[in-house]
């Protein structure tokens, strides 16, 4: 039996988790009541009607009801699929995305908490149900802990973010448990460590990495919600103080974040000299940002060998590699940077050799592929073929983790899955060993662990400057360390400019940068199929062969 699901038969009768309460204070829950909970809960899932094999989508904040529920749809058989909260959408998209969700998934319950419960309820309605929410509750006897089908699917990850149509990933326990133990090796996991974490639980980064982990490792967990991070950062800092935990998470904005947040006299009186490691991750790594923590922390014990910089995503089931020891970094010549072809290294070092500024043109080193964990990465040119070393293409992934394909049999976009082959539309190349990624390959971005789908975009700006799709493309940027957007659109400048500048900051916040181009008929290039070539776009402007633009910043 998976040890994500054996706990629950035989939990640490002293470990648990730490809930971060409003107020400042910590509710501390054992693993013993956690599983009473999840396991009296699977009880009451039963008996409305979830049997094994069935899928149960989760509404819920991250807390102690979410955990319940989780585990008890396991203990129940089912597979679980979470989803993500309400955040910035309108009520009207957001019940839209869930309903999608809901109408490929077909769960046979869809818990929420009673917060969300009207939205949870419209979106049903949208999706062709006739049910009702499930509030979470727990019966009055604990239903036995069973093998059930554990060869099948363990949970259904729907691709993150409200943009673009979702896709649901299909887990195995298999391929769970090949991730927990390359996640052990990685960590170099003991049994007395402990994990501190606010990221979100529909997340695979928060819910797999962070949450699933120290459950089956019987770890204790400190779990903060992302707004408690956002209103006060140094509260995560605080947790892995000498004695706390030992592990966390973030994707790098964070640290950014932090070492702007956090006042001087509240960091004089942390002590970070225990943090063992955390995992940097769920958006492109920026190395101005590890650096300005560094700098920021070192002086109340941090470490920048505490960084561990991976590379991963849902379809396969998490990481894929982890940078292990100094961080690396490198600078390229990002103007002779092209699919297929070598990439030049202008310098070279470890993190802390030098400052680093923002938009410098710096990459971080996600390690490579360790024998011990069945992984096996390939660069690949534009058919498919496997590039040198140092050469710039597509990231390619085998190995136990690989996921089992999206559910329904439903296509992947530029992340596929080919034979036994994870195609991950990710640009990358290696370089001394170490494996180097820029970001998605020209039709979406990842922001804030959040995957922004390019096709939705196109319609958003469209409608914003009242102007047809076709005359439109959106792109990806994700070079020389900046994360952001450029517009192309077909038309002289006017008012659409500000219009499609106030969606996309609305739609994204004040994060990602914003290039527009206006330009005559035929600024868009485009296949012989009719597709957007997004990237060259971007390339030609770089080289500043687009000629008759303007250029908005």
């Amino acid at each position: 039996m998976s040890r994500l699901i054996s706990w629950l038969a035989d939990p640490h009768p002293q470990r648990g988790v730490r809930f971060a309460a409003d107020g400042g204070d910590w509710e501390f829950v054992s693993y013993r009541e956690l599983a009473s909970s999840a396991r009296r809960m699977a009880t009451e899932m039963v008996s409305a009607g979830v049997r094994p094999g069935d899928v149960v989508c989760l509404l819920m904040p991250s807390g102690r009801d979410c955990l319940a529920a989780l585990f008890g749809t396991w203990a129940a058989g089912a597979t679980i699929s979470p989803l993500l909260p309400p955040s910035f959408q309108s009520d009207n998209e957001y019940t839209e995305y869930v309903s999608g969700i809901l109408r490929q998934a077909e769960p046979a319950l869809v818990v929420t908490a009673e917060t969300y419960r009207p939205l949870a309820a419209e979106a049903m309605v949208r999706a062709g149900r006739s049910d009702e929410p499930w509030i979470p509750r727990e019966g009055a006897t604990e239903i036995p802990i069973e093998d059930h089908d554990r060869e099948g699917i363990a949970l259904l990850q729907f691709t993150s973010g409200s943009t673009g149509q979702p896709r649901g990933v299909r887990v195995s326990w298999d391929n769970l448990a090949a991730n927990h133990a390359m996640l052990s090796r990685l960590l170099d996991w003991r049994d007395s460590d402990s994990v501190v974490s606010w990221l979100p639980l529909h997340h695979d980064m928060g819910l797999i990495g962070c949450c699933l982990f120290p459950f089956a490792a019987q770890g204790e967990l400190w779990l903060m919600r992302p707004e408690q991070f956002i209103r006060d950062p140094a509260r995560w800092l605080e947790c892995l103080a000498p004695g706390k935990a030992t592990h966390s998470a973030a994707p790098s904005f964070a640290f950014a974040y932090a070492a702007r947040r956090v006042k001087p006299q509240r960091l004089a009186e942390l002590d970070l000299s225990s943090w063992r490691s955390v995992v940097v991750g769920a958006e492109v790594v920026d190395p101005a940002a590890l650096d300005a923590f560094a700098r920021f922390a070192e002086p109340v014990g941090f470490s920048r060998d505490t960084y561990l910089p991976s590379y991963g995503l849902a379809e396969n089931t998490l990481a894929v590699t982890g940078a292990e020891g100094p961080v690396v970094v490198v600078r390229p010549d990002w103007s002779s940077m092209r699919l297929g072809e070598p990439v030049r290294i202008q310098e070279a070092g470890k993190l802390g050799d030098r400052p680093i500024e923002p938009g410098s043109g710096w990459l971080v080193g996600h390690g490579a592929p360790h024998e011990a964990d069945g992984v096996g990465v390939r660069i690949l040119d534009a058919e498919g073929r496997p590039l040198p070393d140092g050469h710039l293409g597509e990231v390619a992934v085998t190995g136990s983790s690989v996921a089992q394909g999206y559910h329904g049999g439903r296509e992947g976009g530029s992340t596929r899955f080919v034979d036994d082959e994870l195609r991950t539309g990710d640009a990358g190349f290696a370089h001394d060993g170490q494996l180097f990624v820029l970001g998605r390959m020209g039709d979406s971005l990842k922001l804030r662990g959040r995957s922004v789908y390019m096709d939705d975009l196109d319609a958003k700006v469209a409608a914003a400057a009242r102007l047809d799709k076709d005359r439109i493309a959106v792109v990806a940027v994700n070079d020389r360390g900046r994360v952001g957007l450029a517009v192309f659109v077909e038309s002289a400048p006017g008012p659409w400019t500000d219009a499609v500048t106030e969606t996309l900051r609305g739609e994204l916040g004040p994060e990602p940068s914003l290039t527009l181009v206006a330009g005559r008929r035929g600024l868009l290039k485009r296949t012989t199929s009719g597709k957007l070539r997004r990237r060259h776009m971007w390339q030609l402007l770089q080289e500043d062969k687009l000629k008759s633009v303007t250029v908005i910043n």
